[in-house]
């Protein structure tokens, strides 16, 4: 059982490695709830973060305090107001979001400074900085109702996070900001953590949330949404996402459509998820892009061992003709893959002939983890995309165990003597493959 285990902590470890090195300089804005601050649990949430940035990361750190600040005004018998779901802001309430803020960002400090022996930030030198990068102006006066304190961004001052993050510190920012004429006004951590994502270019927000799962209607949680996707997920009638959940996930559509290449959305409750997260090929959570082909680009000469560690199992299935890596690497520019994390999960390449409106879809290949999940899709959508604008009216397709998978998607059996005439006398009889159309 040991050597097993240590087998699984060596696997584990080497398989972080592409993840490591892609990661070092980057910067991510991560955001916690209030609530994250009160678990029992947050010391290591605190130690996570510590090693994210003992690896290169440029972490800025956004809080909330929204249960703080609940527990003072009841304790000073205040109502708490709100009106279109945005809390008005009176002096009462400015008060308990100052004591509340103030108290939450010095506990998170200080438990980012601990470097105790036989814990897991021993020998830690943290550098945490907070400060006044958010100005401010007052959210107004809407439908007659003065918001007051309440207030809406003007401005990060970028220049400043970037300046401490490439001197090594992490950035704590809290869900106030400031004015020029010296007010301080209430603001929402998920406001502030989006738009410092989209001011600094971030590679990633990560929204920690307190138990935020996405499911598809099975049930299954949902690993990877496109900006479309995402959109259509906000929209549809039958959703079951709490008002929470919506903000946050179209917070995470608006900060990819502004820059942020990816947006991730994750149970804080699960132990170690922000590690998993980012150092495991699918994460536990839910990944939300811009472009839904991510991933999907021309072959270039340095794909080469992907694509044959991938073809390789389905031709010793017979399921794809054999190609050597010769033979693969004067037709690469033919190819068009899908890579993830470093990975290539999926293959097909483009052949074009003399007669200039057909062309043959050859070598589709997806790995065996990730069938079922939109690959395939995903790659022929691509490629259809592209054959258009090359203005090739008909694909063709010789298959011998996919041929449903391809009738679903559009492509009609046809006869062999349909095939171009150098593709015709290139037909392998003893594969007897099938071949299926597709007209555009």
């Amino acid at each position: 059982m040991k050597t097993t285990n240590n087998n699984q902590f060596a696997a584990l470890f080497r398989n972080s490695a592409p993840y490591i090195n892609a990661f070092r300089g980057r910067t991510f804005v991560i955001l916690f709830s209030g609530n994250a601050l009160l678990d029992t649990s947050f010391d290591n949430l605190v130690h996570d973060f510590a090693l994210l940035h003992s690896l290169g990361i440029r972490l800025v750190l956004a809080h909330g305090a929204r249960p703080q600040i609940e527990q003072r005004l009841k304790n000073l018998g205040v109502e708490l107001k709100y009106a279109n779901n945005v809390r008005i802001t009176d002096d009462a309430a400015l008060q308990c979001v100052k004591d509340a803020v103030g108290s939450t960002r010095s506990e998170i400090e200080a438990l980012l400074s601990m470097g105790l022996a036989n814990s897991p930030m021993a020998g830690a030198r943290l550098r945490v900085v907070s400060g006044n990068f958010v100005t401010a102006k007052p959210y107004g006066i809407h439908d007659g109702v003065d918001y007051l304190h309440t207030g809406e961004i003007r401005r990060i001052d970028k220049e400043a996070i970037s300046g401490l993050l490439d001197k090594g510190s992490i950035v704590l920012l809290s869900p106030i900001g400031y004015s020029p004429t010296g007010e301080i006004f209430n603001m929402t951590a998920e406001a502030v953590a989006s738009k410092t994502a989209i001011a600094l270019h971030a590679d990633k927000l990560i929204y920690l949330t307190d138990d935020l799962i996405l499911l598809n209607s099975d049930d299954q949680a949902i690993r990877e949404l496109s900006v479309n996707a995402a959109q259509h997920h906000l929209m549809a009638t039958d959703t079951t996402l709490s008002p929470d959940a919506k903000n946050i996930l179209q917070n995470a559509v608006d900060v990819c459509k502004n820059g942020v290449r990816r947006a991730h959305i994750v149970n804080r409750n699960v132990d170690g998820a922000l590690l998993q997260e980012l150092f495991t090929r699918d994460g536990v959570g839910t990944l939300i892009s811009e472009d839904e082909y991510e991933g999907t680009r021309a072959a270039n000469i340095e794909d080469v061992p992907g694509i044959l560690e991938l073809i390789k199992p389905m031709e010793q299935q017979g399921l794809l003709v054999r190609r050597s890596r010769e033979r693969l690497e004067m037709e690469i520019s033919n190819f068009t893959v899908v890579e993830r994390d470093g990975m290539i999960v999926a293959c097909a390449a483009l052949y074009t002939f003399d007669e200039s409106e057909i062309a043959e879809l050859a070598c589709f290949a997806v790995h065996a983890d990730y069938q079922g999940r939109g690959r395939g899709d995903a790659l022929l959508g691509y490629i259809e995309n592209d054959i258009r604008k090359n203005h090739i009216t008909r694909l063709f397709v010789l298959s011998t165990h996919a041929m449903h998978w391809f009738q679903e998607r559009g492509f009609a059996p046809a006869d062999i003597n349909t095939l171009p005439v150098k593709r015709k006398t290139m037909y392998n009889y003893q594969r007897n493959s099938r071949v299926f159309i597709k007209s555009f």
